[in-house]
C-alpha cells in the first residue's frame, strides 16, 4: 500500500480498532506476566542477593563483583539490534518472545543448579558464564517485549499498566525476598541457600511467561521489509539525524545509566557496619522492593499526567539524594531508608527510560530505536560495574558513589535542557490512540 493512501488509512483504523477491542484482555495478560516475571527477576537483579553471593564465591573480591555484573550488561549490549532485526519484519512477534523468554529463564535455572551441583571455583566460573548468557537473552527480550507492549497497549495507558504491574510485582517480590533471606539463606549464608532462592526466581518467571499465552496480538498494516543485520546497522546514522531529540535522549540515558555502577556496592558498603546475614539481606531487599512497589503507583500517575520525562528527572534526583545519604550516615535504620530511596528511584528510572524510548518517531522503526537505546545504555552498564569494581578495590566505596552521582547528574541535566517532552512535540505519529 502507498504511504498515506486511503487503503492504508483504512487498514490503520482497523488495526487501532482491534487494539481497543482487545485492550482489557491484553492489559490483564501483561499485568500478570509482569507481576510474576518481575518478581523472579528482581530476586536476581536486586542489588543485594547476587552481589553478596558473588562476594561469597569470590572470597571477598570487589573486582569480581563488578566483573560479574559487567558481563551481564555486556551480554545485554550485544543483542538488542539482533532482537530488533528478528522482529521488525514480522507481523507477529509473540512466538519469538516465547523462545527468547524461555532461554532467558533457562539461564536462571542453570545459575541455581550451579550452586547446588558444583563447588568452589567451578561455581563462580559457571555463574559468570550464565550471567553473560542471561544478559544476552535479556538484551533481545527487552526489545521484543517492549515492542509487543507498544502494539497492544496505547501510550495513554502504559503509565498505569507499568505502575500497577510493578506495584503488584513489588509486593510479591518483597515477600519472597524476605522469606528467601530468612529461611533459605539464613544466618550463615551458603551457596546452596542462594541457589534455592534463585530456583524460586526461575519458577516465578516461568509462570509469568506463560501468562502471555493469553495475549491477542494484532497484525499491523505495514512492517519493515526484511533487511540484513548489517543493513540495519547502516541505517542508524540516518535515524539519529532524523530525530535529534531522540539522539540526545538516548545519549543522556546512557550517561545516567553509568550511575548504575554503584548498585552492587550499596549492600557491600552497608554490610561493613550491619553485616550480611540472610536476615539482613532479606530485610534490605524487602525495603528495596516494597519501596519500588509503592512508588510505582506514583510514578505511573505522574507519567500519565505529565509524561515520562518528568518521571525520569525526578527519579534521578531521588537516586542522587539516596546515595549521598548513604555516604554521610550509617547504621541499620539509615541503610534501610537508603534502600527505600534507591528502590523507588530505580523503578522510576527504569520505567521512564523504557517508555520514553517508545514515544519517539514512527512505529516501523520502533524496534531499532528500542534496540539502539538499550544497546547504548548497556555499553554504559558494561563499563559502569567494572569501573565501580576497580574504584572500590583501589579507592574504596566512596569513590564509586561520587562517580555514580556525577554520571546521574550529567544525564539528568542533558534531558532537562536538551530533550523536550515527546508528547508535546507530536513525535508519536501512529502509535497513539
Amino acid at each position: 500500500m502507498e504511504p498515506d493512501s486511503p487503503a492504508l488509512r483504512r487498514a490503520e483504523r482497523r488495526y487501532q480498532i482491534e487494539v481497543q477491542r482487545n485492550l482489557t484482555w491484553n492489559f490483564s495478560a501483561h499485568l500478570f506476566h509482569g507481576m510474576l516475571g518481575q518478581t523472579g527477576f528482581r530476586l536476581i537483579n536486586a542489588p543485594t542477593f547476587l552481589p553478596a553471593y558473588i562476594m561469597l564465591l569470590s572470597g571477598g573480591s570487589e573486582f569480581i563483583v563488578g566483573l560479574a555484573l559487567s558481563l551481564q550488561a555486556f551480554g545485554m549490549m550485544l543483542t538488542p539490534m539482533l532482537g530488533a532485526n528478528l522482529i521488525e519484519s514480522r507481523k507477529r512477534v509473540l512466538p519469538l518472545g516465547f523462545l527468547i523468554g524461555g532461554l532467558m529463564r533457562t539461564t536462571i535455572l542453570l545459575i541455581a543448579l550451579a550452586g547446588l551441583c558444583l563447588t568452589g571455583e567451578a561455581t563462580l566460573i559457571a555463574l559468570l558464564i550464565c550471567l553473560t548468557l542471561l544478559g544476552a537473552f535479556q538484551g533481545m527480550q527487552g526489545v521484543i517485549f517492549n515492542f509487543l507492549m507498544s502494539k497492544v497497549i496505547p501510550v495513554s495507558k502504559r503509565g498505569r499498566l507499568t505502575g500497577l504491574r510493578n506495584f503488584l510485582a513489588g509486593i510479591t517480590s518483597a515477600i519472597v525476598a524476605w522469606l528467601g533471606g530468612t529461611y533459605l539463606i539464613g544466618e550463615n549464608p551458603t551457596a546452596a541457600g542462594y541457589s534455592w532462592t534463585f530456583l524460586v526466581a526461575f519458577v516465578l518467571t516461568t509462570i509469568g511467561l506463560l501468562m502471555l499465552l493469553a495475549v491477542r496480538e494484532p497484525e499491523p498494516p505495514t512492517v519493515k521489509l526484511k533487511q540484513s543485520l548489517k543493513q540495519r546497522f547502516g541505517d542508524i546514522p540516518q535515524l539519529l539525524r532524523d530525530d535529534p531529540a531522540f539522539t540526545r535522549y538516548f545519549l543522556a540515558r546512557s550517561l545516567a545509566t553509568m550511575g548504575r555502577m554503584s548498585m552492587p556496592f550499596y549492600i557491600l558498603y552497608a554490610g561493613q557496619s550491619i553485616g550480611l546475614t540472610g536476615a539482613t539481606l532479606g530485610v534490605v531487599t524487602f525495603a528495596f522492593t516494597i519501596s519500588g512497589t509503592i512508588s510505582n503507583l506514583f510514578w505511573g500517575a505522574i507519567a500519565d499526567r505529565r509524561g515520562f520525562r518528568d518521571t525520569f528527572l525526578m527519579s534521578i534526583a531521588l537516586w542522587i539524594t539516596s546515595t549521598l545519604v548513604l555516604m554521610l550516615a550509617d547504621g541499620y535504620l539509615i541503610t534501610v531508608l537508603v534502600f527505600v530511596g534507591v528502590g523507588a528511584s530505580v523503578q522510576g528510572f527504569q520505567n521512564a527510560s523504557m517508555n520514553l524510548t517508545l514515544e519517539f518517531g514512527d512505529r516501523e522503526d520502533l524496534p531499532v530505536r528500542i534496540a539502539l537505546a538499550n544497546m547504548a545504555s548497556e555499553v554504559a552498564g558494561t563499563i559502569g560495574p567494572l569501573l565501580g569494581g576497580l574504584l572500590a578495590a583501589f579507592w574504596h566505596y566512596e569513590a564509586v558513589f561520587i562517580a555514580s552521582v556525577a554520571f546521574l547528574a550529567v544525564g539528568g541535566v542533558v534531558v532537562r535542557i536538551y530533550v523536550p517532552e515527546p508528547r508535546l512535540r507530536g513525535s508519536i505519529k501512529r502509535d497513539r490512540i
